[in-house]
């Protein structure tokens, strides 16, 4: 018996070591916007589901806003926070629509763009093949994409405009959510699609799909480093209600810790938003994906200057609409 007691209170002890634990009551309330759900949004989730919100006194509600839906809210003001690539936020300030970043969880593209087999074997190219004539596979082909202005599709655009193709005369667009595009694919619907992982892992180790272009992979090096997973807000918002940009970003970094220093328990985190995906695939995926993810979240220069250069380059921003400089739209304050 007294050994079962002492069974018991080790492992009691060491589910209160691995659980954050509140440090007041959740006495701010939070609107989340959440582009997709994907791995490229681990941290929300992690900062969620092991607790590091509540930690902070944050009562988060996500909301499930696909695309650039998710930063209108922010800036309508239906949402309080949300990620998203640095290249969709410094268009929205580009075209006027100012916000605030406080922190970048991801430091590369987490972006990718597969073909359907039974086409790449038609064009006669495999994963393998060189980027280029990878690319030049694109023409006159149908790629699913997660919205329109998003950065999945400004890939789809900047490989198509790598190739020497004209990403708007040369194939056509189909949007539609993430877990949409491998049932739409498998249909011939579409003939390839871009989103993040484990999506487009999931085509390609299933055998539906080739890999056709990754950034988490190297295909684009030039554009490194890239802040693809910025938090912001309205800038007012850290100015009249500081706490919540400090408790949020205290949040983050709980959670960027929680992934660098325990892969292993976050997959775990993981699986239980992703429970229909073989726990193999799932982890083959975030094996790719927690490498992106930073101990640093202060934002840089660098990471924005090379995330609007996507945009340039993709032909989603005008090259007179460029910004000079980043001046008031981020601070590394909150993420020191």
């Amino acid at each position: 018996m007294a050994s079962a007691w002492k069974s018991a209170a080790a492992v009691l002890t060491a589910a209160l070591v691995c659980t954050p634990q509140p440090a007041r009551s959740a006495d701010i309330n939070i609107v989340f916007a959440v582009p997709a759900q994907t791995l490229t949004f681990s941290a929300i989730f992690v900062a969620q589901d092991a607790g590091f919100f509540a930690k902070e006194g944050l009562k988060v509600e996500l909301r499930n806003l696909v695309g650039v839906n998710s930063n209108n809210a922010v800036i309508a003001g239906s949402a309080d926070f949300s990620t998203g690539t640095a290249a969709t936020f410094l268009r929205a300030a580009a075209q006027g629509q100012r916000m605030f970043a406080i922190a970048n969880m991801v430091d590369r593209p987490l972006v990718e763009l597969v073909l359907r087999r039974d086409v790449a074997a038609a064009a006669g190219i495999t994963g393998a093949s060189p980027f280029i004539e990878r690319a030049k596979a694109l023409k006159g082909k149908t790629v699913a994409i997660q919205g329109v202005g998003s950065i999945v599709h400004a890939m789809q655009r900047l490989v198509a405009n790598k190739a020497g193709l004209d990403p708007d005369k040369d194939m056509r667009i189909a949007p539609m959510d993430p877990p949409a595009m491998l049932p739409a694919l498998r249909k011939k619907a579409v003939d390839g699609f871009a989103t993040s992982l484990p999506f487009t892992t999931q085509a390609v180790v299933e055998g539906d799909a080739i890999m056709l272009a990754s950034g988490i992979a190297g295909d684009l090096p030039e554009y490194l480093p890239f802040s693809y997973l910025v938090l912001y807000t309205r800038p007012e918002v850290c100015r009249s209600e500081r706490d919540k940009c400090v408790r949020m970003a205290r949040a983050f970094k709980g959670a960027a810790q929680f992934i660098q220093e325990r892969p292993g328990d976050t997959l775990e985190v993981l699986k239980k938003r992703f429970p229909r995906l073989d726990p193999k695939l799932l982890a083959a995926a975030w094996e790719m994906v927690r490498k992106a993810h930073t101990a640093d979240l202060r934002i840089t220069d660098p990471g924005f200057i090379n995330a609007q250069k996507f945009s340039l380059d993709a032909g989603l921003l005008e090259p007179k609409l460029m910004l000079r400089d980043f001046k008031g739209l981020y601070t590394d304050e909150f993420a020191k």
